[in-house]
């Protein structure tokens, strides 16, 4: 509540009246308002590639129903559950300040919303704008169960850029003609890799290089002489995308719901969980071809991969008729060869922050804590009078962090914290540095077993944390692209090889690094990351590739309260599911 005296003059009750009714009626003259979503969670059937398969869906959509705000607004999603699986929904890159319980990510946060249970989301949006996901957090159901988040810019405020003609989702993802739930419990059981996905999906639909699936093909219609802003998101489960527009440049103009400087590029890459928003200006005049849009993956590791393409295609509006497109040539583009790790290392440099007086890059410029993680693959033994079909003899693959393969409890993580009941439950002595240094990226070691267990690592409310995380070559080097969750981080330096305490700090962009929640770690090399403690909770840190966090190459970092009323994690809601 304000201080300050009251004015004399009270405004009278009918023009408190009629504001309100303004307000509540015209809420674009309101500056903030709140937001409300139901996703009823039911099985749909969906058909591609002549195979009909019962989807876990929010509202029988797929992709799901776009999730729109402004800056500054709140947000309620009441998360209904009509199917028989356990769900919960993560709101992938929205900060959650203070609003941990929100979160989403299965026995971290909080309890999956059991068959027949909701769970009302509830989260503020604050310093973002620009595009985000939702998506499931459970096992591998994201593969079905994946929207977009659209996050406008304050009225009045513009975009740093040129205003778009028209805004366009487009969400990549994957096809399995079999249950991904199955896929993944196999792989677990056996110890082996999964099956790999057997299509890729633009917006849902495959496009017409798979077999029955030219019907199943998504056309992005244009306009002649207009720009485009197209809001890419990668909900694949396992796969970093290159994506390319035949004949076209596009722009990029924001990364993860931060602006960058823009810069031109005719081919992406953009790693699961990530977003990245392009400018398409289309050609001044009508042209005679239509263009393919085509994603396929990049892949540098050892195992099987789904080596195929996806495409829709992009169509130029004739004036004169609907069906003219059907007779003109279509244009394919060239994606860069699957293990291009040079294009991968090139483009994700090009990523600068603005940086400028309105939107500052407020990177830490000095560091509390220094940690430094090893990420890759490794594995486990196999069960007693079992077989199984891992990479050595009678192994299952296991993935890790600093050789910690991280096992989810059977309660949440943040309930145990916040009533002080981790007995049991998780410890707190996640190691700040590998166990065992070795040459990581050269002749890995004989032994290759992870240790198992459930280990955080606490911080302070308000550290500036330095993070260096190395991909290591067991089993295959291999590129990870590492989420934190709560938190924005700057990418202040990458490399190839073993990362050098003594001289690569010395090359670190400390003054507009590009600011993200989800960045790869490269194969065979590293990434160094900073951000500030400043969101206090339980917070997830994984591999977005979903295989590697079934597999292990998971953690969790503890941000303690701080000293302020708006710096605590307020107790749980009364609907926060119970295990």
């Amino acid at each position: 509540m304000s201080n300050s005296p009251r004015p004399s003059i009270l405004p009278s009750m009918a023009a408190l009246l009629f504001g309100f009714f303004i307000l509540s009626v015209m809420p674009n003259f309101a500056a903030a308002i709140t937001r409300q979503y139901t996703f009823n969670i039911k099985y749909q059937n969906f058909t591609r590639l002549c195979h009909t398969r019962r989807l876990v869906t929010a509202n029988g959509q797929f992709p799901g129903p776009r999730l729109v705000a402004r800056e500054g607004d709140q947000v309620l999603v009441k998360v209904v559950n009509h199917v028989a699986e356990n769900i919960t929904i993560h709101w992938h890159g929205v900060r959650q300040l203070t609003s941990g319980w929100a979160d989403g990510p299965a026995y971290v946060t909080q309890c999956p919303i059991q068959t027949g249970q909701a769970y009302t989301y509830n989260f503020t949006i604050t310093g973002q704008r620009g595009t985000l996901l939702w998506h499931a957090h459970i096992s591998w159901l994201r593969s079905s169960l994946y929207g977009p988040i659209i996050i406008l810019p304050k009225l009045n405020e513009s975009y740093p850029f040129q205003k778009p003609y028209k805004e366009i989702p487009i969400l990549f993802g994957e096809w399995f003609n079999v249950d991904p739930e199955a896929v993944i419990a196999q792989a677990l059981q056996t110890g082996a890799g999964p099956n790999v996905s057997d299509a890729y999906t633009i917006n849902g639909l495959p496009g017409p290089l798979y077999n029955c699936s030219a019907k199943d093909t998504y056309k992005l219609k244009v306009k002649p002489g207009k720009t485009y802003l197209l809001r890419l998101i990668n909900a694949a489960l396992n796969d970093e995308l290159f994506f390319s527009i035949a004949n076209h440049t596009l722009t990029v103009v924001e990364a993860d719901a931060v602006y960058v400087k823009p810069f031109e590029t005719d081919t992406l890459l953009i790693s699961p969980g990530q977003t990245t928003n392009v400018l398409l200006k289309t050609k001044p005049h009508f042209p005679n071809a239509t263009f393919f849009m085509a994603a396929r993956p990049y892949f540098t590791g050892i195992g099987s991969i789904d080596n195929s393409t996806a495409a829709g295609i992009l169509v130029y509006k004739h004036p004169s008729s609907n069906n003219h497109f059907k007779k003109l040539p279509s244009l394919k583009p060239t994606l860069p060869p699957i293990n291009d790790t040079g294009f991968v290392a090139n483009f994700t440099r090009k990523f600068r922050s603005l940086a400028n007086a309105k939107y500052p890059a407020n990177v830490p410029q000095t560091v509390d804590r220094k940690f430094f993680f090893t990420v890759g693959l490794g594995t486990n033994p196999c069960p007693e009078n079992t077989t199984c079909q891992g990479p050595t003899n009678n192994t299952k693959f296991a993935a890790s962090i600093n050789n910690v393969s991280f096992v989810l409890p059977s309660i949440a993580l943040l309930q145990s914290y916040f009533f002080g009941q981790s007995n049991g439950v998780f410890t707190s002595d996640f190691p700040q540095n590998p166990p065992k240094p070795f040459n990581y990226t050269g002749t890995p070691p004989n032994n290759t077993m992870v240790s198992n267990g459930t280990k955080t690592l606490v911080l302070p409310f308000n550290t500036s944390v330095e993070l260096v995380m190395q991909d290591t070559s067991i089993l295959g080097a291999e590129s990870h692209p590492l989420h934190l969750h709560g938190f924005n981080f700057f990418v202040v330096g990458q490399g190839t090889g073993n990362y050098d305490p003594n001289k690569d700090p010395s090359h670190f962009n400390l003054v507009d690094p590009v600011e993200r929640n989800t960045a790869g770690v490269p194969a065979g090399g590293w990434i160094a990351i900073r951000f500030l403690s400043d969101n206090p909770g339980v917070w997830f840190m994984h591999c977005h590739l979903d295989v590697h966090t079934s597999w292990g190459l998971r953690m969790a970092w503890i941000v303690l309260d701080g000293p302020q009323p708006n710096q605590k994690l307020p107790p749980p809601p009364s609907d926060l599911p119970e295990c």
